[in-house]
């Protein structure tokens, strides 16, 4: 049986136009090659998603100065992790680094944090010419045009 959750991440920029992932495996199932990811997590009753992409985004980075913006991307995913499946909608914010990216995790669950490798902050371009698995598997598609400011009048599907 899987958890159905609603979940949000951010898409987090730099001045230089760089994207923020976290670096993961599944702590639980060794077979399964490492990912690299967008911050976020489920959203608690009564948070809107841009409160929750804010408070994941803090919890498991410790980055608290960023102006969120808009919903841009969507995503339907089916997953397993840490021994448990889910079923998860997300929707995926933009977000804009304002001060220092200290990365300093300050509310990481236990799996969270037997599963995060390394942070990493990523240009368009080295993300182009990689192979590393993504997670949306479609960030790599619309990556280039959000950082070049263009904002999607309605959020665009980015893939499981």
């Amino acid at each position: 049986m899987a958890i159905r959750r609603q979940a949000a991440r951010v898409v987090l920029l730099d001045d230089d136009g760089r994207v923020f992932l976290q670096h993961a495996k599944d702590p639980m199932d060794h077979t399964k090659d490492p990912w690299w990811e967008l911050p976020g997590g489920g959203i608690h009753h009564g948070e809107t998603t841009g409160d929750a992409a804010g408070r994941e985004l803090y919890e498991e980075t410790g980055i608290k100065d960023f102006e969120m913006g808009p919903v841009v991307w969507k995503r339907h995913t089916t997953f397993t992790f840490g021994g448990w499946h889910f079923d998860q909608d997300e929707l995926i914010h933009v977000a804009w680094l304002r001060g220092p990216a200290v990365y300093q995790p300050t509310g990481l669950e236990m799996l969270e944090a037997a599963a995060f490798l390394e942070p990493r902050w990523w240009t368009v371009d080295e993300l182009l010419v990689s192979t590393v698995q993504l997670w949306p598997s479609r960030m790599r598609d619309h990556l280039p045009s959000l950082v070049a400011g263009e904002m999607p009048a309605e959020p665009i599907d980015v893939g499981h």
